[in-house]
């Protein structure tokens, strides 16, 4: 008689005397048993696409009923946590008879496309902006054990963590999301694209590799024969890394304006249109408008886009020698956005100017400060002149010692396109072409650390004539501050190079 056959746990015997296998049933009655714990909700259910929330839904539970195995059913007894809720499934067929130790059910797979095993940890729910909904979903997130609202800039701080972004493109991810031109959106792009990384990086590693041949010269120089036009060679990439690191730093702040927006200043006596100005290139009203002088006495600004250029409007108080104390506090503010401002529009009353350049020249220069920034001419109330003006606009054209000037009418409209031009044309000076040349400083940090390399690689060239062990920590701080930039600062990459190029130790 031969011994009855061992069984696993979970098998039960037929009438025939063969073993069964388990009883096989789909995930769906996991996730509906876990969504009976959790009020009702049947996580796990067949899905049913009606409305964008459910999917929400399905999301913010995926960590216990989207996110496991991949196979169509579980053992009785034993899940290995549900299916993709969207495939379908077809029954299993009955296990080949025999002893078995861990008897598994070979299973068919559901038609379609194979289902890819998903490796994350943590679902990711990815919400609309509406401060509505996103109260709802917080208040229904909030029952659910686990779930919490990512923090400010988590998953760009992740991915810095591991390597695929540096410091740099993650300033170019976040000034991309607060892009409003057309301009800033192509700085920032070319920026988290890597490329302003980039030219750090091999700027560090120009200054990595001159710091181990100095390095390497100084202790290995007798053992090894490290020969003497080493120190040639770092001398000479010394000087050509701060040549161009002083170049780069030299750019006018295009960067930086494109990012932060040009900041203009509207400047001019009192009840001479400056607050009509601002109302006529906005399009709204923004300063209140009144015949009365002096109406103006704190700053309005005004954000705009001028041919995809970021531009800052501030209108300001009419200057002149006020005696009432508010309006001094309003010419006092004035005056100081001018000596702040990157380029100033210096409106005159086109009616009562004198014709002649010397004399328009004179007028403008009572209202600008010594080291006045770039500056338009802008002559209000054209509609006022008699006989269209011809000795104005001639004289207005015949430039030094005038600025660029653009006869207006704010009442009328009548200038506003040539006016609008002169403003593209001196912004796009100003902050230049994001896709030239090559990157451009965006932030006042990367001008602060590369200060401050330029300084170390100067203070190099005095090092190198009395001690170059003083000479090399200066390579040491230069190449520490372009390491700040980019959030890649270390000590081995000096060790990789020195074993590399000189094989020391072999």
């Amino acid at each position: 008689m031969k011994p009855a056959p061992r069984r696993s746990a979970g098998q039960s015997r037929r009438e025939d005397g063969r073993s069964e296998a388990p009883a096989l049933r789909p995930p769906a009655a996991h996730g509906a048993a876990e969504g009976a714990e959790r009020g009702g909700m049947q996580v796990g259910a067949a899905p049913v696409h009606r409305s964008v929330g459910g999917h929400h839904l399905r999301r913010l539970l995926g960590t216990r009923a989207l996110w496991g195995g991949c196979y169509p059913y579980q053992r009785t007894g034993q899940p290995r946590g549900p299916a993709e809720p969207h495939r379908a499934s077809r029954a299993a067929p009955t296990p080949r008879p025999g002893p078995a130790t861990h008897p598994r059910p070979r299973h068919r797979r559901a038609p379609g496309p194979r289902p890819r095993r998903l490796v994350r940890r943590s679902p990711e729910l990815h919400r609309g902006g509406l401060r509505r909904a996103a109260r709802a979903r917080r208040a229904g997130g909030g029952r659910l054990p686990g779930l919490r609202p990512a923090e400010p800039g988590e998953f760009t701080r992740r991915a810095f963590r591991r390597g695929k972004l540096d410091l740099t493109a993650a300033e170019g991810l976040g000034d991309l999301i607060r892009a409003e031109t057309e301009a800033q959106r192509r700085q920032a792009l070319r920026q988290m694209e890597g490329e302003l990384g980039r030219l750090y990086q091999r700027w560090s590693e120009t200054l990595t590799q001159a710091l181990a041949h100095l390095e390497a010269y100084i202790d290995f120089s007798e053992d090894d024969n490290v020969e003497e036009e080493v120190l040639s060679q770092v001398d000479a990439t010394v000087r050509e890394l701060e040549q161009e690191v002083g170049a780069h730093l030299r750019d006018g702040r295009r960067g930086e304006l494109l990012r932060g927006g040009v900041h203009a200043v509207i400047a001019g006596p009192p009840n001479v249109g400056k607050s009509s100005l601002l109302n006529l290139l906005c399009q709204r009203p923004a300063a209140i408008v009144s015949p009365v002088a002096g109406t103006t006495r704190d700053v309005v600004e005004v954000a705009l886009n001028v041919g995809g250029y970021p531009l800052v409007l501030s209108d300001t108080a009419g200057l002149r020698d006020a005696t009432d104390p508010v309006e001094q506090e309003g010419v006092s503010r004035a005056r100081d956005r001018l000596r702040q401002a990157d380029l100033v529009l210096a409106v005159l009353d086109a009616a009562v100017v004198p014709t002649e350049p010397a004399g328009l020249g004179a007028a403008l220069g009572s209202l600008l400060p010594p080291t006045a920034p770039p500056c338009i001419l802008v002559l209000n109330k054209a509609d006022l002149l008699q006989g269209g003006g011809g000795a104005l606009r001639d004289a207005c054209t015949q430039g030094d010692p005038l600025p660029p000037a653009a006869l207006l009418s704010c009442k009328t409209g009548e200038g506003l396109d040539h006016l609008l031009e002169l403003l593209a044309r001196q912004l796009a000076r100003l902050c230049g072409d994001p896709l030239a040349g090559s990157p451009s400083l965006t932030q006042s940090r990367h001008s602060l650390h590369l200060g401050d390399c330029v300084t170390a690689l100067a203070r190099y060239s005095r090092e190198r004539r009395q001690d170059l062990g003083l000479a090399a920590e200066q390579l040491r701080l230069a190449r520490r501050h372009l390491g700040r930039i980019t959030g890649h600062v270390g000590a081995e990459d000096v060790l990789d190079i020195i074993f590399r190029d000189f094989c020391v130790g072999k």
